[in-house]
């Protein structure tokens, strides 16, 4: 999938070698709202529409291959199917990388509950290392599978083309073989940026708020929980501008060290794609910039 700035272009190779491309004009909620256009807002806005993309792509995916499988019956099937695990996928999420971190961090904590409280920076650095840790973890255990892998392969597909763009070069597979599949601007190092900031934003927001002394301990607990789950949004705008500024500046010295913990992430998920593969994310990319163009609109980097 490419997103260029008033177009979205998908691409998927069938079992036959047949690539189809479904194409569609994209418009912003921000350039209806400029108030989104803001810093912070819009970063929230930016997960938001990834997401939808990513459903939108992720649903094509699925009925091209329910279509050969099926003869074409029942394709609507696939979009509530991909819906349904979105939610699924959402709440374990929440679970894996917010529940289950706060508590195990309150069981830490009984170690030495003054030094460990809720209102502790330390409190809040375990919760956040074991964040990591399930998420690298999550991400090692997933690489295993062969669809995933495919997946990381084109994901390293789609950063070779895009370089390949970024440096003015003809979009053929010879031009974007040579390019590395690790790429500054990748979601993948936004992700770790939103776990890193979350240590910093919820080490200074707990510190500060009153506490519920008269409620019980698991009634208070779970009022944090949600109160984390509330920040993230704000979190995730914060971690947008600072991926955003360091990918500009991924040259800087004193850049690099923001910008190479995303880097190694991405030795995860990303794999070296084949030439069929670098192709696939050629044609969505071409088709994308093809339809941007017809609006003239000044083609951005895609993402």
């Amino acid at each position: 999938m490419m997103r260029a700035p008033r177009a979205i272009a998908i691409a998927v190779r069938k079992a036959n070698g047949e690539v189809v491309i479904k194409e569609d004009v994209w418009r912003s909620l921000a350039e209806r709202f400029s108030f989104l256009k803001w810093p912070i807002l819009r970063g929230v806005l930016v997960l938001g529409e990834a997401l939808v993309n990513g459903i939108q792509a992720l649903s094509f995916s699925a009925n091209q291959a329910m279509e050969e499988e099926e003869s074409g019956r029942a394709t609507g099937t696939g979009s509530w199917a991909i819906f349904f695990t979105m939610v699924v996928a959402m709440a374990l999420g929440i679970f894996l990388f917010v529940v289950l971190p706060h508590v195990i961090s309150l069981w830490i904590a009984e170690i030495a509950p003054e030094a460990l409280g809720i209102d502790s920076i330390y409190f809040h650095l375990i919760d956040g290392l074991l964040k990591i840790a399930f998420f690298l973890l999550y991400i090692l255990g997933i690489s295993q599978l062969k669809d995933i892998q495919r997946i990381f392969q084109y994901h390293g597909a789609e950063h070779k083309s895009i370089y390949a763009y970024e440096a003015g070069e003809a979009l053929t597979v010879e031009n974007a073989r040579k390019y590395s599949t690790l790429h500054p601007r990748c979601g993948t190092a936004f992700i770790l940026m939103v776990l890193i900031i979350s240590i910093v934003i919820f080490s200074i927001v707990f510190a500060f708020i009153p506490k519920p002394d008269a409620w019980p301990f698991w009634v208070s607990n779970a009022a944090y929980i949600f109160l984390k789950i509330g920040l993230m949004l704000p979190i995730a705008g914060l971690s947008y501008e600072l991926t955003r500024w360091t990918s500009a500046r991924p040259d800087h010295a004193w850049v690099r060290p923001f910008v190479a913990p995303g880097l190694y992430l991405q030795r995860l998920t990303t794999r070296e794609p084949s030439d069929d593969q670098i192709e696939v994310a050629l044609r969505a990319l071409s088709r994308a910039l093809s339809l941007n163009n017809q609006y003239k609109i000044p083609s951005q980097a895609p993402s």
